[in-house]
């Protein structure tokens, strides 16, 4: 009841209800007579069915939600974001963590903290990136703004390497830590937080072609999206198989054969 008054939500209930035991109170006292009451309870129903109204036009709105998801009718801007905002937290319970992109600047930097403390914890985590080694920086430099420097990318890798470098050779990690190398461009972005149980998360990046407007997000959750939601996750399980495991002619130990 204090919660809903703080927020001012179903004030007209608790206004029906006083005003009904007030109602009940002075009629069993005879304080007031039988027209006051009278009018009192009209006021009463009045204001009742007011908030009856209210409700009614809310389940009619929601109705109509329902209706147009249910026929695909439903906006871009409720299912596409700019970013990933529960991301960390859903890091922070995750007991298989995997991630694929281009450079994982960002991601890594925002994720490198937890990414540490899961895999002391015990969390298994996959990491892949496009390889400095190979074409893909210039063809991640021709998709971009910048089509004619690839040595951009080439530069935006070495931090995020360097992280995945103090990663695996943080104390209590083993070898639950591995990082892959991919010779081509993903076409997105990945985040898999415990994709095989029910209450998995994929995060999809969509990335955009010769733009810096920012990438569209979507999220993935089993139990919704089904054929989907698979979809993505036998993606990343591909483009792990093609990447190339990091190894000591990266600053890497050597990666586990499995």
């Amino acid at each position: 009841m204090r919660d809903d008054l703080s927020a001012g939500e179903n004030l007209e209930i608790y206004i029906t209800a006083l005003l009904s035991l007030a109602l009940a109170v002075l009629g069993a006292l005879n304080v007031a007579s039988g027209e006051v009451l009278s009018a009192a309870t009209l006021a009463t129903l009045a204001l009742l069915a007011g908030s009856l109204l209210g409700s009614r036009r809310q389940v009619a709105e929601l109705a109509a939600q329902v209706r147009a998801r249910t026929a695909g009718e439903i906006s871009a801007e409720d299912f596409f974001s700019s970013d990933k905002p529960e991301v960390l937290q859903q890091v922070r319970r995750a007991q298989d963590i995997r991630v694929s992109g281009v450079t994982l600047a960002r991601t890594l930097r925002n994720l490198i903290d937890e990414l540490g403390q899961r895999a002391v914890d015990g969390s298994v985590i996959k990491v892949a990136l496009i390889d400095p080694a190979s074409t893909a920086p210039a063809e991640a430099a021709r998709r971009s703004t910048i089509p004619n420097r690839p040595e951009v990318y080439e530069n935006r890798l070495r931090p995020s390497i360097d992280l995945l470098r103090e990663l695996v050779e943080k104390p209590g990690v083993g070898d639950r830590v591995e990082v892959r190398f991919l010779p081509f461009v993903p076409a997105f972005g990945l985040v898999l937080l415990d994709p095989q149980r029910s209450n998995g998360f994929i995060h999809v990046d969509v990335y955009s072609h010769s733009s810096a407007s920012g990438d569209a997000v979507f999220t993935l959750r089993p139990e919704r999206d089904g054929h989907w939601y698979q979809h993505f996750q036998a993606e990343f399980d591909r483009v792990w198989e093609y990447g190339r495991p990091a190894d000591a002619s990266d600053g890497f130990p050597t990666a586990p054969t499995a």
